[in-house]
């Protein structure tokens, strides 16, 4: 069937689930690819061609994106697929990534002599000091080269790795670029996180350095960062640290550091000791040479990004440096359609995802201008903030998460701020981390964008593990139809199937497990760090010869995917993917409980909340007032405020099967009200029918009893 697509509609019609057309995903010829069609249009750049191409040839496909890129040893063979599991893009290509981002922009001079060095790279805004800042190519350059020949006078070198903990300054992404200038590989711990989590990501990346700032900045309330990189290091059983590096603000008291440091010498204020000298940022800067940079190895990790996995433990997440610079500008070009010159903002945070490719990576490679952004979509000062900020920066495309929008939308339901400042130059409002919901982009598109008809919204789908979109509407390729509810077509690169349980295709309409055909395209991740075994059980081993993304959805019958939520135990919070077994692990370190299952259940704004059950130790008596109080305080501690609980039931007992593993699906299952059959495997029907019981008698959805916190992070 050809999906009888026309260029540039605002929105085409709703999904129709058909059980007649082919549904072989596998098949090239006969599956949804060959679907993916536009009619009486044969050129080469737009969407059907470019797909197919990237599927029937990808060594020639990602070979002719390479071009794109400066290569201090440009490959010769573009994919060695010899371990189609792991597949090593670019194998003998050579190159820096900070000279893609940067000196290659920089080295043809001005604007007018045909180079970008007095052309804006970054645009930090300020919310929270009221302020902004512009650096050219040319300045963050130089920024870069002095933090990077710091980095080197304390001794990192090519392959070390450096623990990223700031807030959302410039100094975030000089660190970022100053890594890859060199060669080290940075590790960024967004700056909500908790000394847990952060000790955690200290022991698995063992950094010979942590660069922090004297504080981050949030609505009413300040947090001090070096108390927390001190208990970090003091849980952390990794002794890689040496140097912590502080970047102080104006708006927290200034660290005095001795010039002489002992190895465990104070910080002062502190009573705790830590085998690591602790520096200040711009002394250290001061005094250290411009750096050049340093050749690496196309397969060599650019960075380690953690993310949540089932077990509780994160995932390090391995990047490398060629396939990430030649994926990131494919997709700035023929996804988001934005290039040099032209404003680009996401509203993400470095330590996520989108920030490290499409704040930070994507839009420099291009030769465009990002906007790094301190604050949040409401409160700072109100719903127009990111308004102003396209208005008078010129942005062409938005990229922005479904909470946002919802934020702005119960602040402003009529747009009212949004209507009050000039949209017309913005070419896209793009959104991910979660699913947009019908409801938001229709608010989105009718409202927020009225009298705006040739501005889409686009929802688009991927992972941290991917690195750029999966599933997306091309801009760059081709405007195509947009159909609320669904992520889009999938990206060039990209061999989508909906398979059952057993690893059969399902008709269209019908859902099952999203993988992805092997190998993964250039720019996903090339393993975990240092866990190969976990890599392989975690994506491979589900579906051979496919990577399983976790989530499940359907396609439609001109091969639109729906992507409808995770299939494991891992709650998204606002486009934050948090681990159910860490948030469990914070409440079941109280006193009084025994053990507990978390769950995420649905909330309007932030799509998911996570609800605990659980069982108190024998002999305790605590009313649950006070101990759902306390819970929620113990995992604001431990985890971050983004994790806050939407409740803490007690329950007499949790369902588990006869090996001892808690039934969690089914638990979601009563929770949302559904008709469950006990499982053949559970241990005590009874158990479950008491919990059933529970529910019934005092249904926990729909009244959360904790407040929206100033704390929660509006991320992807």
């Amino acid at each position: 069937m050809t999906c009888p697509l026309q260029a540039k509609p605002k929105v085409a019609a709703p999904p129709r689930v058909s059980r007649e057309v082919c549904h072989n995903h596998q098949d090239l010829s006969s599956g949804h690819e060959a679907r993916l069609g536009v009619t009486g249009l044969d050129t080469e750049h737009e969407y059907r061609p470019v797909y197919q191409t990237s599927l029937v040839d990808p060594a020639d496909f990602w070979s002719a994106a390479a071009r794109e890129i400066e290569w201090d040893l440009a490959p010769e063979h573009t994919l060695d697929a010899a371990d189609k599991r792991s597949a090593r893009w670019y194998p003998d290509g050579k190159l820096n990534t900070c000279v893609n981002a940067l000196d290659r922009h920089v080295r043809g001079g001005t604007l007018a002599e045909g180079g970008r060095s007095d052309q804006a790279a970054l645009i930090y805004v300020s919310a929270m000091t009221d302020t902004t800042t512009t650096y050219t190519y040319a300045e963050l350059l130089s920024e870069v080269e002095r933090f990077a020949g710091a980095m080197r006078d304390l001794g990192v070198v090519a392959g070390n790795r450096v623990v990223i903990y700031l807030p959302m300054i410039p100094e975030a992404v000089i660190a970022m670029l100053a890594c890859a200038r060199i060669g080290a590989v940075h590790s960024v711990v967004f700056g909500g996180f908790a000394a847990p989590e952060l000790a955690a990501r200290i022991d698995d990346a063992e950094p010979v350095l942590v660069v922090t700032a004297s504080g981050g900045l949030e609505p009413g309330r300040r947090i001090e960062y070096p108390p927390i990189v001190l208990q970090a290091l003091d849980l952390a059983e990794s002794t890689s640290v040496r140097t912590v590096l502080v970047k102080q603000r104006p708006q927290f008291p200034t660290i005095e550091f001795a010039q002489n440091q002992p190895a465990t010498d104070v910080l002062p204020a502190s009573d705790q000791t830590v085998a690591a000298r602790w520096l200040d940022w711009d002394a250290t800067v001061a005094e250290a040479e411009p750096a050049e940079p340093v050749t690496v190895g196309a397969c060599d990790p650019l960075y380690i990004l953690y993310t949540s996995g089932t077990t509780g433990k994160p995932k390090g997440v391995v990047r490398d440096n060629g396939g990430h610079a030649v994926a990131l500008a494919w997709s700035m070009r023929n996804i988001y359609d934005v290039g040099p010159g032209q404003v680009f903002f996401a509203s993400s945070d470095v330590g996520w995802v989108v920030g490290h490719s499409y704040i930070v990576y994507a839009p420099l490679f291009v030769g465009a201008t990002t906007v790094l952004y301190e604050g949040k979509p409401v409160g700072t000062p109100d719903a127009g903030a990111f308004w102003r900020i396209v208005d008078e920066h010129d942005v062409r495309v938005l990229f922005t998460a479904p909470t946002a929008l919802r934020a702005i939308r119960r602040a402003d339901p009529e747009a009212t701020a949004a209507h009050r400042h000039d949209l017309s130059r913005l070419r896209a409002l793009f959104c991910a981390g979660e699913r947009l919901d019908p409801a938001t982009f229709e608010w989105a598109s009718d409202t927020l964008l009225a009298g705006h008809p040739d501005t889409p919204v686009v929802d688009h789908w991927w992972q941290t593990e991917t690195g750029w979109p999966i599933c997306a509407d091309p801009l760059g390729l081709q405007e195509l139809p947009v159909k609320p509810g669904s992520a889009g077509v999938p990206v060039p690169g990209y061999r989508l199937r909906v398979l059952d349980a057993s690893g059969n295709p399902v008709p269209n309409g019908t859902e099952g497990n999203i993988v992805i055909g092997l190998p993964l395209p250039p720019g996903c991740l090339s393993g975990l760090w240092r866990n190969r075994e976990r890599f392989v059980r975690s994506y491979l081993s589900a579906f051979p010869g496919h990577y399983l993304t976790g989530d499940s959805g359907y396609f439609d019958e001109d091969g639109y995917l729906y992507v409808l939520g995770r299939s494991d135990d891992v709650i998204n919070i606002a486009g934050h993917r948090l681990s159910a077994g860490s948030i469990e692990a914070a409440i079941s370190g109280h006193e009084a409980v025994a053990e507990c299952a978390v769950i995420g259940v649905p909330d309007e704004l932030k799509g998911s909340l996570p609800l605990a059950y659980v069982v108190l130790k024998q002999g305790i008596d605590i009313e649950p007032d006070q101990l759902r109080d306390e819970l929620v305080e113990r995992v604001r501690e431990q985890i971050g405020a983004i994790a806050t609980l939407h409740d803490a039931i007690v329950v007499t007992g949790l369902p588990k099967t006869r090996s001892g593993k808690i039934l969690r699906k089914t638990i979601r299952q009563l929770t949302a009200g559904e008709h469950v059959e006990p499982p053949a495997t559970i241990e005590d029907p009874a158990v479950l029918t008491a919990l059933a019981d529970r529910i019934l008698a005092n249904p926990p959805l729909g009244r959360p009893t904790t407040p929206d916190h100033d704390g929660d992070q509006v991320a992807q």
